[in-house]
Parts: structure tokens; C-alpha cells; sequence
């Protein structure tokens, strides 16, 4: 695939339980990828500044963190939702990076740990806090919450739609997988507004069937299916 929005850099500053939290169970995205789709998803959404970005299936909150460290000054609110409690509770630690009260927390309890261990990785993570602070240019509103994706949301309306659909063996639907994410797609038109952006990574034997959403663009990249697609 060819990368439009996101040339191949070191992320490692990213890399779970580094600064941002990681955990058992909990799916990670790739950086580059993930900041590859969204611009793409971007080039649609009519407002450019002030987005309201909803992921609605967003596990630890992984990706929607590193949305909001590169993307901070065009993003209002960052929304969150999953179906798993520990996941939400998980999200929200990681969101709360986003704030400098929170992100200041992150930083000493990092220090605490060089301090008492002095482990390479904690001057790494160190470094990594340093870098990630400057990123933070303005401070991003964030909203987790606990909801079924497949069935009745909140009315947030959001700009743009960004989410890693589950799949494969760490993360499953409760149900039929094919059934499950054309549900999804039709819970999620009734919070979108006429201009609303879906960006919607999959495996590629899951099918996108919903003539409430448009395809823009589609792409196969490894094991992965990304679609792009906009209220129809």
C-alpha cells in the first residue's frame, strides 16, 4: 500500500506499556496505519479543525490516544466505547494522557520507578514522556463509555468514525462476526450527521453489507481490510 499521510518513522515512543498502558488482552493498532487511515478518512470530513472523533469499539484506547498526541490541534473530543467494563476502566487511564494533569501522573509514576529500580526501559519510557509532552500542543476533551456497538448510542454525532472491528482470537463478537458488524454500521448511522466519515479496519472475510453508508475507498493491507465510507 502506499502511504500518503504518514511517512515509515520509529514509533517506539508508542509502544504499549512504554508511556501509554498496556495489558493482557487488550489490541494495539499500528501506528502508522492507524495515522495512515485517518488522513485518508480526513481528506472526506468537511470540518478540518475541532473534529469530534468517536471510536465505538475502542478496547484500551490505545488508538484513539495516539490519535490525540499527533492530532491535537484539530481535534475537540475524542469518544470511546466498549462492551468490556475493564477495558472502559482501561481506556480512560489511557485517554487521560491526553490532559497535562494526567499526563503529569503518568510521568511520576514513571520517575518513581527509575528512582527505585533504575531499569533501562523506565529512562527509556522517560524519554519517551519528554517527547510526547511536546506533542501535546492543546488539550483534548475525552468521553469513555460503556455501550454495545451493535446496539442503541448516544447521540454524539460525530465528524469522523475511526474503529478496529473484532476479530480473530484475542478479541471476538458475542455473536455471528458477519451479522454483528453490519449491525454495528446501522447503529452507528443514527448518531452520525449527513456528513459523518466511517473508517472501519476489518479482516478481510468480514463483509461490509449496509446501503446506510457509502464506500469511498477500500484497501487490503496483510491480514487487514480497511473500508472508507460516508453517510449515504
Amino acid at each position: 500500500m502506499e502511504y500518503l499521510y504518514c511517512k515509515n518513522d520509529n514509533f517506539e515512543d508508542f509502544a504499549s506499556g512504554r508511556v501509554l498502558f498496556g495489558g493482557k488482552g487488550i489490541p494495539n493498532f499500528p501506528v502508522r496505519l492507524l495515522l495512515e487511515i485517518y488522513g485518508r478518512a480526513g481528506k472526506y470530513a468537511e470540518r478540518k479543525n475541532n473534529l469530534v472523533i468517536y471510536d465505538p469499539c475502542c478496547g484500551g484506547g490505545y488508538a484513539l490516544t495516539v490519535l490525540g498526541f499527533f492530532h491535537n490541534r484539530d481535534i475537540e473530543k475524542l469518544y470511546g466505547s466498549d462492551i468490556d467494563e475493564n477495558m472502559v476502566i482501561h481506556a480512560d487511564k489511557n485517554l487521560r494522557l491526553l490532559s497535562e494533569d494526567g499526563f503529569s501522573c503518568r510521568r511520576e509514576e514513571i520517575k518513581a520507578l527509575w528512582n527505585e529500580y533504575g531499569k533501562t526501559s523506565h529512562k527509556e519510557a522517560l524519554d519517551s514522556c519528554a517527547r510526547l509532552f511536546d506533542m501535546l500542543e492543546k488539550q483534548v476533551k475525552t468521553e469513555v463509555f460503556r455501550a454495545d456497538c451493535t446496539g442503541v448510542l448516544p447521540p454524539i454525532q460525530p465528524d469522523i468514525i475511526i474503529t478496529d472491528v473484532p476479530y480473530g482470537n484475542l478479541v471476538e463478537w458475542n455473536d455471528n462476526e458477519q451479522i454483528s458488524l453490519n449491525d454495528m454500521l446501522e447503529s452507528l448511522w443514527t448518531i452520525s450527521h449527513e456528513n459523518t466519515v466511517l473508517a472501519v479496519c476489518m479482516d478481510k472475510k468480514q463483509k461490509v453489507n449496509c446501503d446506510k453508508w457509502k464506500r469511498l475507498e477500500k484497501q487490503n493491507v496483510g491480514k487487514r481490510r480497511f473500508e472508507i465510507l460516508k453517510r449515504a
